[in-house]
């Protein structure tokens, strides 16, 4: 009942007699008065209830992120140390090393054995790691492990009293939903800044082609002292790390990024138990499907990864995984894209049992396949697209019938430098279809590339078949 029902009904010949007395003229008058008493007594009301805040969750939080100060010292690459002219003249030692300190964030998630979840880059060559606590109390820590390909370490302290920051479900995790960051940028201590989840599963983030990324995107203020620093929703539970930012000057532009929990969790699993990572490997080249490759392959979207080459004697060979296939999935979880496959048997380790599920000529299967141990010289090279005009500029081709009894264009010669090389076409290969249709001459080649916006050559080489993308 509002304020205005009220007082008709305390009220009630008082009412009718004021009704009467003014006339129908005078009624909104009255009736804005009443109104005005009913917001008046609303707005008391919510004057005495307390302003939403994040204030609680932080301070829940936020005893559970670290000050992390590094101090170490570093090689320097100049050739004019290594000149013992340039040495003699101007006094220079020959050690080239420099001391340097540095400062990042850390997130401690085991109170009882004292572990804390960084960046590998916040301490890369430390020599003396200092942790600070909310509280203000400093201690030494040590490195259990540390593994530059996931930009993750794992420290340890010895201390009473911590604080650690639980794991949420990252797979509950979507865009648009609220989250914070917590760290000590440009030392400035426990700052916390608020944003939203921008993206998920981002990736060309590092140069490098050997990590793995799929990094949680957000417009939450990250700054340099940020890295290694928490990302948490507004459960105040840890969802990410904070790794890396996209700027051009060094400062926020609102394009932040996080390592998700569920690859971070798996990642100090292993650096705990071993001391580093081992990772499996499946045994394929692979490829991201784009719309045009999709519809050539009959498939409803682009989700997948295009199996372009098998290694001999995989795990993948072994578990009859041949080019054309299109991996879905691994262990029940989709596969979106190449990269995507790659962080999913990233996490597992040599000799793990794993279902693979394909879609072979539009039909979907699965096979299960017992991963091989990951090295240097076994790391399968990306593809390395070319354009497409002039497709096979540089090649030498015959009927392969003619030479051997194989249907297709037998390259009996790769210019150097040109755009056949350039796309990994050797002499003695025979490409067998284009976009999965059978080509026997070069007319059939030229139809079959002439208005096609991404190719796929399928060869034989060796006795052995594969895929060269072209782009």
């Amino acid at each position: 009942m509002d304020r205005r029902s009220n007082a008709v009904g305390l009220f009630p010949r008082a009412a009718r007699d004021l009704r009467g007395t003014l006339g129908a003229a005078a009624r909104p008058a009255v009736a804005l008065l009443l109104l005005s008493v009913s917001w008046a007594s609303l707005a008391q009301q919510q004057a005495t209830a307390p302003l939403p805040s994040l204030a609680p969750m932080i301070a829940r939080a936020s005893p559970a992120v670290v000050n992390i100060s590094v101090r170490g010292r570093v090689e320097i690459d100049n050739p004019l140390t290594d000149d013992p002219l340039f040495r003699r003249f101007f006094d220079v030692p020959r050690d080239n090393r420099r001391d340097f300190r540095s400062a990042g964030s850390g997130v401690i998630v085991d109170a009882e054995r004292g572990y804390i979840l960084t960046n590998h880059h916040v301490i890369e060559n430390a020599a003396d790691i200092t942790i600070t606590l909310l509280d203000s109390r400093g201690m030494e820590a040590r490195v259990i492990g540390s593994d530059a390909a996931s930009d993750l370490a794992v420290l340890q302290v010895e201390a009473d009293s911590l604080s650690e920051m639980p794991f949420a479900d990252v797979n509950d995790l979507s865009v648009g939903d609220f989250v914070v960051a917590i760290g000590n940028p440009f030392g400035f201590s426990h700052t916390v800044t608020s944003g939203i989840v921008s993206g998920l599963g981002r990736s060309g983030v590092n140069p490098d082609r050997n990590a793995y990324e799929d990094f949680i995107q957000t417009d939450a203020s990250i700054n340099p002292g940020n890295s290694g620093g928490a990302l948490v929703d507004l459960n105040g539970e840890l969802v990410g790390i904070n790794s890396a930012i996209l700027s051009r000057t060094g400062g926020n532009i609102g394009i932040g990024f996080a390592i998700p929990v569920n690859m971070a969790r798996n990642v100090m699993d292993q650096l705990i138990a071993y001391g580093r990572v081992s990772r499996g490997l499946l045994g394929v080249n692979i490829l991201s499907l784009s719309a045009d490759l999709a519809d050539a392959y009959g498939l409803p979207d682009t989700s997948g990864a295009l199996v372009t080459a098998v290694v001999p004697d995989s795990a993948a060979e072994e578990a009859g995984i041949v080019i054309n296939d299109v991996i879905i999935g691994v262990n029940g979880e989709p596969v979106r894209d190449s990269r995507a496959l790659r962080n999913l048997i990233g996490l597992l380790m040599p000799g793990d049992s794993v279902l693979v599920g394909i879609i072979r000529d539009g039909r979907e299967d699965s096979v299960t396949a017992v991963l091989n141990p990951l090295t240097a010289d076994n790391t399968p090279a990306p593809p390395a697209p070319i354009e497409l005009e002039p497709v096979l500029e540089g090649a030498e081709l015959v009927p392969a019938e003619a030479s051997n009894g194989i249907d297709g264009l037998l390259l009996t010669g790769v210019e150097t430098g040109s755009a056949a090389s350039a796309a990994g076409l050797r002499v003695g290969d025979v490409i067998t279809h284009i976009n999965r249709q059978r080509v026997r001459t070069i007319d059939e080649a030229r139809q079959l590339t002439a208005e096609a916006r991404s190719i796929i050559l399928q060869i034989q080489r060796d006795d052995r078949g594969m895929l060269i993308p072209l782009r």
